[in-house]
């Protein structure tokens, strides 16, 4: 509905209250619904889901149009982002937002800082997913309250072109709002805990969760040691359990992630349940490290299989937990995939210790040959080195075509002494085009970045702090903080408008007309900050 036809049929519903409403002002009440556009977090799920589907279904035409997000852990922090994609490139088109639970974890807890191992509450996700929206519709609202004080001001000043200009991009506006891919770990519990949370999450507004085939209350983070998967019937369990929930809230184009951490899990709690020889179940057991035994030798408590006639003891460790063949990992990844696939879920997400394409691509090739629309979810994550990662790619992939590497230490290519190299300056040639030259060969619809704002804020904090406790004392933050706020153009630094005085403001105008006591006057500080 146009900003128009939401102040005509406003003024005809107050006109039908035979004067009761008439300190009612039509176009104030289409201002303040334009500010308000989602309703529900319902609302917002469906709407972001749609924008997935149609961002896949365009990557699958063309590999360029990748998609790419950064990982929050504060509402501020997501639509500060969402302003700074608009600001710069006037479109959020493709770019969403990621929920990490690495960052609930260790930042929003009771319990204070916690590893990754889904031992923080539950219900902080579904809450920090409310937070994100609700942070991000308060950008809608503060963007389209400044663009209504322009077309009042043109009105003031007779200036129509301007104010259909400006009315044209009201009717025109694009949300902040745009699609979370939120982490729901293993589920936190049974598939029943699964899809009690993930209901919480979609209410809340996800319209993508990501699930992980480690064992729930042995969960741990993806570039840790000591991960256990589960048999695939189990994780297939809470991909259903997903997609109820999806189902049963109306959110039918909601996107389920499934992600195989098997890899770089070497374990199982589990031995998978087997009806016949060739089933998903033998599958998940083939890659089990066994023993050939004589019957006789049995122990009590052991667990046998029998393979081609053969009775196999799987090695059991101290911890009652079996182990899978040393090198089977990617065997498991793309089963894990093609079967994930096969039983409901949208995209894939894979594990990886290194940014490495050639890896990547590797795997991916052998699920296409399956489903040949696969795609991946990939993390482009902090926790690797990526300097260190790429000189070593280059350095290798010289070696290999017989270039002098001579000049180079393999195991030193960190250090700074190599910045500025020919070699160096490839490396960071190929980090750059990472995402793209990824999205090309290795099926990758959409890079994250799990825990960018937790690593700026360290390291914008401790530039800070060494400045302002040193000898620059408040120079320190003038120069480093909000001389750049100023003359990069940060909407920050109107910090009281960013925090929602002005929309306050015309609130109190609304309600109280001339007699409001309005914050945004002549002796307001934020004034200095006017040009």
């Amino acid at each position: 509905m146009t900003y128009q036809n939401h102040i005509t049929q406003t003024a005809q519903l107050i006109k039908s209250q035979n004067g009761t409403w008439d300190g009612i002002d039509a176009e104030a009440v289409a201002r303040m619904r334009l500010q308000n556009r989602f309703q529900t977090g319902l609302d917002i799920a469906r709407y972001t889901a749609a924008i997935m589907r149609k961002d896949m279904a365009a990557y699958d035409a063309d590999p360029a149009n990748y998609t790419q997000s950064l990982g929050c852990w504060h509402g501020f922090i997501g639509q500060q982002k969402m302003i700074s994609i608009k600001k710069h490139f006037g479109s959020t088109e493709r770019r969403y937002l990621y929920l990490s639970g690495w960052m609930v974890a260790a930042l929003r807890s009771e319990f204070g800082p916690l590893p990754d191992q889904s031992m923080h509450e539950k219900t902080s996700v579904p809450a920090l997913i409310e937070e994100l929206y609700t942070f991000l519709r308060q950008a809608d609202a503060r963007e389209l309250g400044g663009m209504f004080r322009e077309i009042d001001a043109a009105r003031e000043a007779g200036d129509e072109l301007t104010e259909q200009r400006l009315l044209q991009a009201v009717d025109n506006y694009q949300t902040h709002v745009v699609p979370i891919v939120a982490d729901i770990d293993a589920g936190f519990g049974n598939a029943e805990a699964t899809y009690l949370l993930a209901k919480k999450m979609i209410e809340a507004g996800a319209c993508a969760l990501q699930i992980e085939n480690q064992v729930s209350d042995e969960k741990q983070c993806g570039h840790q040691d000591g991960k256990v998967t589960v048999p695939h019937e189990d994780f297939l369990a809470k991909v259903r359990a997903c997609r109820y929930a999806f189902l049963e809230l109306g959110v039918e184009d909601g996107i389920i992630v499934t992600r195989t951490d098997s890899l770089g899990a070497g374990l199982t709690k589990q031995i998978a349940v087997s009806k016949e020889p060739g089933d998903i179940g033998d599958q998940y057991n083939s890659f089990l490290d066994c023993e050939e035994i004589d019957p006789t030798t049995a122990r009590n408590g052991d667990v046998i299989l029998n393979r081609d006639g053969k009775l196999l003891r799987p090695k059991r460790l101290p911890s009652n937990l079996f182990q899978f063949r040393a090198g089977s990992g990617e065997d498991r990844c793309v089963l894990d995939c093609i079967t994930s696939l096969q039983n409901g879920a949208d995209l894939l997400w894979i594990e990886t210790e290194k940014p490495h394409i050639e890896q990547i691509a590797g795997m991916v090739d052998r699920i296409r040959e399956v489903i040949p629309n696969a795609k991946l979810v990939y993390n482009n994550s902090p926790s690797f080195n990526w300097t260190l990662n790429f000189r070593q790619q280059v350095f290798d992939a010289w070696a290999a075509e017989g270039q002098d590497v001579s000049g180079y230490d393999r195991a030193k290519l960190m250090s700074v002494d190599y910045d500025g190299t020919a070699l160096g300056d490839e490396a960071d040639e190929r980090i750059r085009t990472f995402q793209r030259d990824a999205a090309a060969r290795a099926g990758i619809f959409h890079h994250l970045i799990t825990l960018p704002t937790y690593h700026t804020a360290a390291l914008s904090t401790d530039n800070l702090a060494k400045e302002y406790f040193g000898d620059q004392g408040m120079l320190g933050y003038v120069k480093g903080v909000q001389r750049k706020e100023i003359r990069e153009g940060i909407a920050c630094v109107k910090h009281q408008n960013m925090s929602g005085s002005d929309i306050g403001d015309d609130h109190k105008e609304y309600f109280a007309g001339e007699a409001a006591l309005k914050a945004g006057g002549a002796h307001n500080t934020m004034n200095q900050f006017a040009a």
